[in-house]
């Protein structure tokens, strides 16, 4: 009975920061380049700053997930980001021209893409030991990206572009007081295998990036979440240069995530009826088709269904992504495997791809979308690939018994 209710308690308090940190991510993603061009950025100083994080991300996410999970301290580093989040967007505020807005938006996107792993893994040790829907506790978060992106759009619509900053400084705002309320530490099993070594000697990472299914993980996951990039960076000036109202805008971004937070809601249901890598090749396969339809700049009587089809080229891939990491990565590697994800695959492929975006919006506008749709290709092939090298097992945890085999023998 105690147990039940701390697991219930676990999973209102990660509910609850999900739903904090998404109103950040729906008043930046869809308004924080129309808050960019409105300080006179061009395109491709706007795909400039927006790439940069991606790449310098390789440089902090994965060292602070590791000393997390070496330490058991998710709680404080996930306090502390929303802190310094929270001061460098009211130091964004003010600027004024590209170098001070980079070198404050790069250090600003960089945190916060290493909150949401420390937090995915949070959320995961609640599905491994008390059996949390994950799909349940991260739809809050999409719930309240619709929110934001509704309120955000009348906002600019009313007040213009400059309001876009101030929005996204009451999410971190939020987030900051989501955060001293998480719970204190990960749950574990009462197997869970102690820490042995210093979070600096961690191995596993490289005995994640040894295994050929990890790495096809890493590309399927990271194509498909790098297909987003021109929609996620010029995606609201495109429909604004066709003519779509704020109110319109902000409905679209909304059907999207609306479409999300409903495959969410049987998430559970979907990846128990058909598996993870099932989700990565649906996200695939999808993004192929929505890319290709959204170069043609179609009318709104389209665009909403090419938006609910956000739901799978982004829900489905996201939802399989993390079950595969849940299956795939003992529980001493999860942080690791999470910052893998978020720094490989959605930071350096997102990165390469905004910047490939940027460059191709300024001469070729909607029709860059072409170039997503290789991508989402890419994606395809790399989700085959793993469908046919993995069959379910642990990725690790053979490698670590093989290794203590070896030892022993040689000892004896």
């Amino acid at each position: 009975m105690e147990a039940a209710r701390r697991a219930r308690a676990f999973g209102v308090r990660i509910a609850l920061f999900y739903a904090a940190l998404f109103v950040v991510y729906g008043m930046h993603v869809p308004y924080m380049p129309v808050w960019l061009e409105g300080r006179g950025l061009t395109a491709s100083e706007i795909s400039a700053v927006m790439a940069a994080p991606f790449f310098l991300r390789l440089f902090f996410t994965p060292g602070v997930a590791m000393a997390a999970d070496r330490t058991g301290r998710h709680r404080i580093m996930l306090v502390a980001l929303a802190w310094l989040s929270l001061a460098v967007v009211l130091a964004l505020s003010q600027a004024t021209s590209f170098w001070p807005i980079m070198l404050l938006t790069v250090p600003l996107i960089v945190m916060f893409s290493t909150i949401m792993p420390l937090t995915e893994t949070v959320a995961v040790s609640g599905v491994r030991h008390a059996g949390l829907d994950y799909g349940r506790m991260r739809l809050w978060g999409s719930l309240t990206f619709i929110g934001a992106s509704f309120a955000g759009g009348f906002a600019v619509a009313r007040w213009g572009s400059g309001v876009g900053i101030w929005l996204i400084a009451i999410g971190c705002a939020l987030t900051v007081a989501a955060a001293h309320v998480l719970p204190a530490e990960v749950l574990k099993s009462d197997d869970a295998e102690p820490a042995r070594a210093p979070w600096w000697k961690a191995e596993e990472p490289m005995m994640l990036l040894r295994q050929p299914a990890f790495v096809a993980f890493l590309v399927a996951a990271g194509c498909i979440q790098a297909a987003h990039a021109t929609f996620l960076t010029f995606g609201t000036l495109i429909w604004q240069k066709q003519g779509l109202s704020g109110g319109w805008i902000g409905s679209l971004w909304a059907i999207g995530v609306i479409a999300e937070v409903l495959l969410f809601a049987v998430s559970g249901w979907l990846v128990r009826t058909f598996g993870a890598v099932a989700l990565l090749i649906a996200g695939a396969g999808s993004s192929i088709l929505r890319w290709i339809a959204m170069a043609f700049d179609p009318a709104i009587e389209l665009l909403i269904p090419l938006q609910v089809l956000h739901g799978i080229t982004y829900g489905a891939s996201h939802i399989g992504a993390i079950h595969f990491i849940g299956k795939a990565v003992p529980v001493r590697a999860a942080g690791s495997a999470q910052a893998l994800y978020a720094t490989i695959a959605a930071g350096l492929a997102m990165g390469i791809a905004t910047l490939i975006a940027g460059s191709l919006y300024a001469s070729h506008g909607g029709q860059s979308y072409f170039a997503m749709a290789v991508i989402a290709v890419l994606a395809l092939f790399a989700s085959l690939q793993l469908n046919r090298v993995w069959a379910g097992q642990e990725l690790i945890g053979k490698a670590r018994e093989t290794a203590s085999d070896v030892s022993e023998q040689v000892r004896g």
